[in-house]
């Protein structure tokens, strides 16, 4: 019986609904499965385990290729007309040399001040002035100075000045019986040199007198009452020249200076100056002198006033300017001399430049703090100065005590 189609099937059925004849089974082909043909397996295995061997193979002549380049594959490129890359002839592969990266310099920042090169200096009143007010300021705010130069005058000059205005006359009046009593020692001497040659000549007379009474005598012309007076006469001029003689030897035998009246008076005149000596320094009492060469920044007194325990006065050499760093101790290990600074604060026109000059060498409290409120109030630093350049120095010197941003390059950044 032949083989019944499927349209011939559905004829049939739609003929004989109600009692369809049974029907063969179609059958469909159908692959077999992997686990049904092992040997299909065992193939693909046997095929797959050269793969690893393969790859090597060609990695290795990869490497050789490119690393080693051996002369059998040298000779091929130079028949093929072909070249290495990279640039070069030998290897292939050409290391490529790439630049250091770039780090950041590291930097230390810090709160600081400007100030000048020897710190602001706050004049006071000279010692033992007392109560002595100002009578007048000599010097405005901006005014340069040099060192010794008078900057106040006290209200206790008139009596200073007057006390050694009396100085100096008991130094005058010293002085002149010092002249006095020289010349009185001058003349003494002239005077006893002119006794001596008096009672010298009265001498020499009554040794003549003398002589003749005596001749006198013994020839019996003269009677023993004349030779007794002329002898007396003699001895008594003897005397006279002894005595003349004493009293220039004690002007003769040394300098004027060296006399006894003389050293008195001389000594007094030493004791006038110094009463001079010490009333002229009393009188420096009533004035305020520059201690250094510098500039006015700020008055403090003015006439009539008591100086307070800020002074009269301050004054600092804007010529050089320095800042002042407060550096945390955890940071002022990386900071050494001569690194450099930039300075910035919004009352600036520009940044600032410098380099570290001295570092502190005790720890101590933090008095610059942030306007943040969050602030460390607190923290321990130690002072790094910092010195400006010319161009920065001279931008500084309008802002004397300014508080500013320190930034420190570290680790020998630029």
């Amino acid at each position: 019986m032949p083989a019944l189609t499927s349209s011939n099937q559905v004829q049939l059925a739609a003929r004989a609904p109600e009692a369809a004849p049974a029907l063969p089974l179609v059958v469909v082909e159908r692959a077999p499965s992997a686990a049904s043909q092992p040997g299909l397996v065992r193939r693909s295995l046997r095929r797959l385990r050269f793969a690893p061997l393969v790859w090597l193979i060609f990695a290795l002549g990869a490497f050789v290729g490119l690393y080693i380049q051996p002369p059998g594959l040298q000779m091929l490129m130079t028949l093929l007309g072909l070249e290495p890359g990279g640039g070069t002839r030998n290897p292939m592969a050409v290391r490529v040399e790439r630049p250091p990266t770039a780090t950041a310099p590291r930097a230390v920042v810090a709160l600081g001040r400007l100030t000048p090169e020897d710190d602001v200096i706050t004049v006071a009143p000279p010692f033992g002035s007392g109560d002595a007010r100002i009578a007048s300021v000599l010097v405005k705010e901006g005014s340069r100075v040099e060192k010794g130069a008078v900057l106040a005058v006290l209200d206790n000059e008139a009596a200073l000045q007057a006390a050694a205005e009396a100085a100096r006359a008991a130094v005058a009046v010293r002085k002149a019986t010092l002249a006095q009593t020289r010349a009185t020692i001058v003349a003494s001497r002239d005077e006893a040199r002119a006794s001596l040659a008096r009672a010298e000549s009265v001498l020499n007379n009554a040794q003549r007198e003398f002589e003749r009474a005596d001749e006198l005598r013994r020839r019996g012309i003269a009677a023993d009452t004349t030779y007794d007076q002329r002898r007396a006469a003699r001895d008594q001029a003897q005397r006279e020249v002894e005595a003349a003689r004493a009293t220039l030897s004690r002007f003769e035998n040394a300098d004027v200076d060296a006399q006894h009246d003389v050293l008195v008076v001389a000594r007094n005149l030493d004791a006038a100056q110094a009463d001079l000596a010490r009333a002229e320094g009393d009188l420096e009492k009533a004035y305020v002198r520059a201690p250094a060469a510098g500039t006015v920044l700020t008055i403090h007194v003015r006439p009539g006033e008591k100086p307070g325990n800020k002074g009269v006065l301050n004054l600092g050499d804007l010529t050089n300017m320095t800042a002042e760093l407060e550096v945390y101790q955890t940071q002022i290990g990386q900071v050494a001399v001569g690194d450099p600074v930039r300075l910035t604060a919004d009352a600036l026109p520009r940044p600032l430049a410098g380099a570290v000059t001295r570092i502190g060498l005790e720890v101590g409290r933090q008095t610059l703090t942030d306007t943040s409120p969050a602030a460390n109030t607190d923290a321990r630093v130690v002072k790094v100065y910092v010195r400006l350049d010319p161009e920065s120095s001279e931008v500084a010197q309008r802002y004397t005590n300014l508080q500013v941003i320190g930034r420190i390059t570290v680790g020998g950044g630029s």
